[in-house]
């Protein structure tokens, strides 16, 4: 198990992405995510220690918008659910 994803167990402040509200700010903790998808989310600026807010919420949820490194990204609540943060 890598060191990232025990660490995020272990604080009891991290939670997942998809519970930010509009206008909340975090950093990211850890990707909870397969190879691939894990590959593609750090190309677009989501790595350990990135500050990322919720911009904007879908009436139903999903998906979400977040600002990540000045660029604006919509991502899934499946796969929001699996990237870990600590909130400021």
């Amino acid at each position: 198990m890598s060191a990232a994803i025990s660490a995020s167990r272990c604080d009891p402040a991290a939670q997942s992405l998809s519970a930010l509200t509009v206008g909340q700010s975090a950093r990211i903790q850890s990707l909870q995510v397969d190879e691939a998808l894990r590959r593609r989310l750090q190309e677009l600026g989501l790595i350990p220690g990135t500050h990322i807010r919720c911009l904007f919420r879908s009436y139903s949820g999903d998906p979400c918008a977040f600002l990540v490194r000045g660029t604006v990204l919509a991502l899934r609540r499946c796969d929001s659910d699996r990237i870990h943060i600590q909130t400021e």
